[in-house]
């Protein structure tokens, strides 16, 4: 199984957007494609005269900034992907965390800073998702989630791809979880195409954030794959199309 998570400017780049959808659809077997779509719903908050509000890569998401994200990811984004994976033959069904109970979630804990209504998932059901998967239909997971009490909460899409990536490890599928991005991998210099880092570990993503190598939204995708792979997903692949394809990118081990 592939758990491929697009995001990144890839999303706002109709011809890498193509590509990347091409290369999905033409998985054999069985596979799940998540989203984010931060870029977008930057730029619907912005047309609104609202200021988008990031700390540490994580959005602060008040009542307002819910229901546009909500829009975007669920609604524009999830829906488009899905009719363009149809376009190429590979049948898809779009879901949020509500859909099938898919992803519960938690709102996130006030500490030092307050994340509004911000999700911390608590799980995926690789059961109802393997029960979509084997009557052909192939889940595309939006960053919306729930609480199970009616609440929705906005998620970052990398963790999604992890706990969902987590859930079918757990329920022993052999998988490889890999983030698609604009760049060969994770990068020392994000202007010199040939500074990807070839394998991270503990130790040197430890390094790499102290000297402010890896910063901003690196860190909680990083975060996630470190997770994945001490949880038993078998890979972890952080990379461009072209990277992936040549089975090259950032690959995360637990040593």
């Amino acid at each position: 199984m592939i758990i491929l998570k697009i995001g990144g400017n890839i999303l706002n780049m109709p011809a890498a957007l193509a590509e990347a959808l091409d290369y999905f659809a033409a998985i054999e077997g069985e596979a799940v494609l998540v989203h984010g779509g931060g870029r977008k719903a930057d730029a619907v908050i912005a047309e609104m005269g609202r200021v988008p509000k990031m700390i540490d890569g994580r959005r602060i998401t008040d009542a307002l900034t819910l229901e546009i994200v909500t829009m975007v990811y669920a609604g524009l984004i999830n829906t488009q992907l899905v009719a363009d994976l149809q376009a190429r033959g590979r049948n898809a069904i779009g879901l949020s965390g509500a859909d099938g109970n898919a992803i519960l979630a938690r709102k996130r804990p006030v500490n030092t800073i307050d994340y509004g209504f911000a999700g911390d998932v608590l799980g995926a059901d690789a059961g109802m998702l393997g029960k979509l998967l084997k009557a052909g239909l192939t889940p595309v997971l939006c960053p919306i989630t729930h609480d199970g009490q009616g609440q929705l909460l906005n998620t970052n899409a990398d963790t999604i791809a992890n706990e969902t990536a987590i859930a079918f490890a757990r329920a022993g599928h052999d998988l490889s979880l890999r983030y698609c991005f604009e760049f060969p991998g994770v990068m020392r210099d994000i202007h010199d195409a040939d500074s990807w880092i070839p394998i991270l570990t503990p130790a040197t993503y430890a390094n790499f954030k102290a000297d402010g190598t890896i910063a901003g939204g690196m860190i909680p995708k990083l975060d996630n794959a470190f997770t994945a792979v001490a949880a038993g997903v078998g890979e972890v692949r952080i990379g461009n199309l072209a990277a992936l394809r040549a089975g090259l990118g950032t690959v995360v081990k637990n040593s």
